[in-house]
């Protein structure tokens, strides 16, 4: 078996294991997976030396399907939880020069109504990833040997610097998640500043308590740039698995793919409701902004409250009719099939209109109250519906299923409103202007 050139995150490592052992085991494997393969003039040995500066992006997740693996005999939307790993062999050619070959296997979770069917399945890659990294190594190869070993250098040994670190580069092609854990280095640059920060504290070694001050400094110095290296400021993380990324912010809009817990998106732009994020090299998405947890120095949700907002919801509205009768609409998963039906008015009746966010979380607590007293006897009714009676009022309607999903923590709330059938959609959609950074 060929190794992998470089190492990965604990989790990655863990996922691509999963993912590999899911596939042999239901001995699930649709594609074959081919080689691609550049020639370059330098040597093996130096070939071998740059490959350890794109070592990082040699396996990852890969948080859509689309662009990267060739259609099978599934549609890709269908299919979740990507992964990639590649794998590098580099030969020597009759001219002194290289030939490098990278082999990549994507694997993905396929989704079918029927569960029977269902499991991990290997995909063809359609070559981008292959040709991205082919290109990374030729970028690395073009640069001189003494900027190449610097560069080596500093990232093993990053050294304090009085000016700002580099602005984080746009994120291009999918680039393993970075770990959950706290981030720690280990480099002879840290590990002496600390060896002399300890001999400091011995008079015999040290001649006065002033240098032991400024070792202090420095190493804090280095901390400090090191941390701000590792992770960059404008990532967005995903609170709960199941949380969709939509094309428009919209709650009717439909989701591109199903985002999973911990998965980290770099920010572009944001508003009271939802987040703009770059998915993987020109695609972008939306993400509802409570769904993910903002950059430091930024709320997870609007500080902001609409006038209606500062009141409870449950203040604004009452029950007046409960019910069960057919589904008032055409929509297809409930047309002529039997509902209950709860019908809300506003406690005051001139009162001003409530906004999206105070009708959705009313309607969440109905969901959900009304969810527990049917649960036990699901086959009588075939979903709920919360009629807001008024003239600037409308209807949310969520089948059983959806509700179960979501019950039991499969899908989060804003993945609970995707699924669901408003009428009219813009009386419980929120659209504001971008509140920018």
């Amino acid at each position: 078996m060929t190794t992998v050139v470089g190492t990965m995150s604990t989790a990655v490592r863990r996922a691509v294991a999963w993912s590999v052992v899911a596939l042999f085991a239901t001995g699930v494997v649709q594609a074959q997976v081919s080689p691609y393969e550049r020639t370059f003039p330098q040597s093996k040995a130096t070939v071998e030396k740059a490959l350890t500066a794109v070592q990082a992006s040699l396996a990852g997740h890969l948080p859509v399907l689309d662009g990267f693996a060739k259609p099978g005999d599934h549609p890709l939307d269908r299919y979740q939880r990507g992964y990639y790993q590649s794998t590098v062999q580099v030969a020597s050619t009759p001219s002194g020069g290289s030939l490098v070959r990278i082999t990549t296997k994507v694997t993905a979770w396929y989704f079918d109504p029927g569960a029977s069917h269902s499991g991990y399945e290997l995909l063809t890659s359609n070559g981008r990833l292959e040709d991205d990294l082919l290109d990374q190594l030729a970028e690395q190869l073009a640069k001189s040997p003494t900027e190449r070993s610097n560069r080596t250098a500093a990232v093993a040994t990053p050294k304090p610097s009085s000016e700002s670190p580099a602005a984080e580069p746009p994120i291009s092609a999918p680039a393993p998640k970075f770990p959950d854990t706290d981030r720690t280095f280990s480099s002879s640059v840290s590990q002496g500043l600390a060896d002399q920060v300890r001999a400091s504290a011995h008079p015999a070694d040290a001649p006065n308590e002033k240098s032991n001050s400024a070792l202090q400094a420095e190493a804090d110095n280095l901390q400090e740039i090191l941390k701000n290296t590792g992770h960059p400021k404008n990532l967005v993380a995903v609170k709960k698995s199941g949380t969709p990324v939509v094309s428009t912010p919209s709650l009717t809009a439909k989701p591109q793919f199903l985002a999973s817990m911990h998965d980290e998106f770099e920010m572009l732009d944001f508003n009271a409701d939802w987040v703009h994020v770059r998915i993987s090299g020109l695609s972008r998405g939306w993400i509802w902004r409570n769904s993910v947890e903002m950059p430091e120095g930024i709320a997870d949700t609007a500080t902001a409250p609409t006038t209606a907002a500062l009141a409870p919801a449950a203040d604004l509205f009452h029950v007046i009719r409960e019910e069960s009768a057919t589904f008032p609409g055409d929509w297809e998963p409930l047309k002529n099939k039997n509902v209950k039906i709860i019908s809300v008015q506003k406690v005051e009746e001139n009162a001003k209109s409530a906004d999206a966010k105070v009708r959705l979380e009313y309607t969440k607590f109905l969901l959900e109250k009304s969810y527990k007293e049917i649960a036990q006897k699901p086959q009588d009714l075939a979903g709920i519906v919360v009629i807001f009676d008024s003239a600037d009022g409308g209807m949310i309607a969520a089948t059983m299923p959806t509700l179960q999903q979501w019950k039991a923590g499969t899908l989060s709330d804003s993945a609970l409103w995707h699924k669901c059938f408003f009428d009219p959609p813009e009386m419980f959609d929120s659209t504001a202007p971008s509140g920018g950074q």
